[in-house]
């Protein structure tokens, strides 16, 4: 297991997969790193020699990645809460922020379908029931 930026990258993957990996690396930069490393994309992370990882390592450590990308992302969307814009607002909601419709789907954002106002009878002579108790 090689560890790349706090990261541990599986032996077995190829190298242009494997540092997908890290949060905020895809396959465009990664394949870009690889290239300007002069390293050969279908290696596999256990064939890398230990210079190969330390040239991998510097350049992946230039990039914005991992935790300090996450908290620039938390700020901008703090900040666009605090101004109030329409993007904060669902942000603070937790609905689609891009445009996407609500009406239907959007069930990633909006969670579990919930029935609001259509009761089934025996539910109803339920609810009537502990009402008499009470």
């Amino acid at each position: 297991m090689a560890r790349i930026a706090g990261v541990e990258l599986n032996d077995n993957f190829r190298i242009d997969y494997a540092l997908t990996q890290i949060k905020g690396i895809g396959w465009s930069l990664s394949k870009d790193l690889l290239e300007k490393l002069k390293i050969d994309e279908s290696k596999r992370v256990s064939e890398l020699t230990s210079e190969e990882r330390a040239n991998i390592a510097s350049k992946v450590e230039e990039q914005t990645i991992e935790g300090e990308l996450a908290r620039i992302v938390r700020g901008n969307i703090s900040r666009l809460q605090a101004i109030g814009s329409y993007r904060g607002l669902r942000h603070s909601r937790g609905l689609p922020v891009r445009g996407q419709r609500t009406r239907t789907n959007a069930r990633t954002k909006r969670g579990k379908r919930r029935t609001v106002g259509a009761f089934k009878k025996e539910a109803l002579v339920k609810m009537k029931q502990t009402k008499e108790v009470k």
